[in-house]
């Protein structure tokens, strides 16, 4: 019988990323879609990267994932944000050609050996001795697979709202998967959830007054997402312009009033959406309603495409009626006789707590069941990416016999997101920013290379040509380091060193010539030299800060620890503690609800090697 390493159910941004990295690693992976013509699709903003995202997006490059380089392809504009702000916050931030996007990460996956996409929908799994060994589709065929990933994105059971109007649909478009719900619930016994988000309309070129609107331009890339030399680059379809220009707007008062005489017809305010929306990403009604005292909010019209005239408005998702979006849109200055060609739509779906899983995205319960993505309750490309990564990393793994590994929150933010999910009560949508770290001076988007790259190679996932690149540009940069911090390089004295640097002016270099580096010391690797030559002291302080907590992260406590009989453990905290299993002192420490003396308490157990 024809036999599977890995089985990925869903082909959005984590799945790809989860087939490509178990691929990587030799596994013979089967990629189940609806619709192959929908692979790697940009339901929402075709836009990658942004705060913590972008870092999140050079995580997953230095881990030899390929969302960063199809961007590079696809990118029609590129920016790099809070450049006025410490450098432990830039973030890269691409608009994507959709269809480039969308045409280059399918081309990977079709052209990667050992990688089949089949056209189905997934509606159960086969069972054998309580392990999972298959996954079966609407044809009754049965695939068999020693790892199963589950990406499923919104189309767990999803329904789009426009207005008190509502249809089954994974995204506008597309069918929802309609069976994998219960097969989840009745078959594997798991918990199963409900969420929802939105999209906006989107917008005709020709109807737009853009003489009305603030221009965006895009900056003069310098860097952009991928570490790696182009030569290491697939061949992907590219976007036909790199430039294309965004305008930002702002809503009006009519616009906001145009939404209070109608929230009665918003599905959200009506009780129709029973699924939790994110804080952070909220709809424009929401906007209106809970912050009254702001007369206008900042919309963004920005491209969908080099190839195509439509305009994504950023910032104004709504699920009221269609009639209704007409008024607001054309309240808009500049869209007074906009033509929408797609209406913006509530979307709500099914999704697994991740208080299920393990911080290697395996299921508590299946040890050969992972997933990724918006299943386990997060939002974004670049979080669903990351997690695919880890997920098609482990799944591999355990295909081969091998114990699954994760990246810890104090060496990457898709450390943070992963700890976050199965150490904190989800209950709406999660998203990624650098406020959720604690070590943001060491988690920077400079330098994800040196803090992800001998991980990935190590486990397999970064191939060897790309290795070889990251270690001899990893040790100049130390060498670099050695002799700023030697001669105590800072402020403008380093300034001016790397301007002799830049001038090549080696005569007045104040070490030898033979240590200048061979890339262009303009770019990336002299900004690293001066971010960490200047924050030096403060980045000791980190290292020692993430080294005592070591000491509690790798405190391991027992799956079977007996918190009942803990005494003096509040209540609350115990409640938490049960639900969520910590493997560790220090991830119980930042479990919501949990307290110092709650740690301590632990602590005093397991060193006395009590389970009870």
């Amino acid at each position: 019988m024809d036999i599977y390493d890995v089985i990925v159910v869903g082909a959005g941004h984590a799945g790809c990323e989860a087939a490509l990295a178990a691929a990587r690693l030799g596994a013979r992976t089967a990629v189940l879609t609806l619709n192959p013509d929908h692979i790697a699709q940009m339901s929402c903003n075709p836009a990658i990267g942004g705060i913590a995202k972008g870092q999140v997006v050079r995580e997953i490059d230095a881990m030899g994932g390929f969302q960063g380089i199809v961007t590079e392809a696809a990118a029609i504009q590129f920016r790099m944000l809070n450049r006025t702000k410490g450098p432990a916050v830039w973030s890269p931030r691409a608009q994507c050609d959709k269809s480039a996007y969308q045409r280059g990460m399918k081309l990977l996956l079709e052209q990667t050996p050992g990688i089949d996409i089949l056209q189905c929908e997934g509606t159960g799994f086969i069972l054998e001795n309580g392990r999972i060994t298959g996954v079966t589709n609407q044809f009754g065929d049965q695939i068999r697979g020693r790892s199963v990933v589950l990406t499923t994105g919104t189309f767990l059971c999803g329904k789009l709202h426009y207005g008190m109007l509502n249809f089954p649909g994974g995204r506008a478009g597309d069918f929802p998967a309609a069976y994998l719900s219960a097969a989840l619930r009745d078959q594997l016994g798991l918990e199963v959830g409900r969420l929802k988000t939105g999209t906006p309309p989107r917008i005709l070129k020709k109807s737009i007054d853009f003489s009305s609107l603030q221009r965006q331009d895009s900056e003069e890339a310098q860097e952009e997402f991928s570490f790696w030399s182009k030569d290491l680059h697939p061949e992907l379809p590219k976007a036909r312009r790199r430039s294309l220009a965004c305008h930002m707007l702002y809503t009006t008062d009519e616009t906001a009033k145009i939404v209070h005489e109608n929230l009665h017809l918003s599905p959200m305010y009506s009780g129709v959406i029973k699924g939790i929306g994110t804080r952070y990403c909220p709809s424009f009604e929401d906007k209106v309603v809970r912050f009254p005292q702001h007369p206008r909010h900042l919309l963004f019209l920005e491209p969908e495409g080099a190839e195509t005239d439509e305009y994504y408005l950023n910032g104004f998702s709504s699920s009221l009626p269609v009639e209704v979006q007409k008024k607001m849109v054309h309240s808009l200055p500049g869209l007074e006789n906009a033509v929408i060609s797609r209406y913006a739509y509530a979307i709500e779906y099914d999704y697994l707590p991740p208080s299920q899983m393990e911080k290697t995205l395996r299921n508590k319960r299946y040890e050969n069941l992972f997933t990724a993505g918006q299943i386990n309750g997060t939002s974004g490309y670049e979080e669903a990416a990351a997690q695919g990564l880890i997920a098609g990393l482990n799944a591999a793994r355990c295909a081969m016999g091998k114990e699954p590994v994760f990246p810890g929150r104090d060496s990457s933010y898709t450390g943070v997101m992963i700890d976050d999910l199965t150490s904190k009560e989800i209950v709406e949508p999660y998203r990624l920013f650098t406020s959720r770290a604690e070590y943001r001076l060491t988690l920077r988007q400079d330098n994800a290379d040196v803090r992800l790259s001998e991980f990935a190679y190590q486990h397999g996932l970064l191939p060897e040509a790309k290795y070889q690149q990251f270690k001899k540009r990893n040790d100049e940069f130390r060498e670099l380091l050695r002799c700023c911090r030697e001669r105590r390089y800072k402020g403008k004295a380093l300034l001016t060193w790397l301007k002799l640097m830049k001038e090549n002016v080696r005569g007045e270099l104040p070490f030898p010539a033979e240590l200048l580096p061979e890339w262009d010391p303009e770019k990336r690797a002299a900004q690293q030299v001066l971010i960490e030559a200047c924050y030096d002291g403060y980045l000791q302080r980190e290292e020692k800060e993430i080294s005592r907590r070591e000491n509690q992260e790798n405190m391991p406590i027992p799956p079977d620890f007996d918190y009942d009989a803990l005494p003096g453990l509040c209540n609350e905290a115990r409640q938490k503690l049960l639900k969520l299993r910590p493997v560790t002192l220090g991830q119980a420490g930042r479990i919501d609800g949990v307290t110092p003396i709650d740690i301590a308490l632990i602590q005093v157990a397991l060193k006395r090697g009590d389970r009870k």
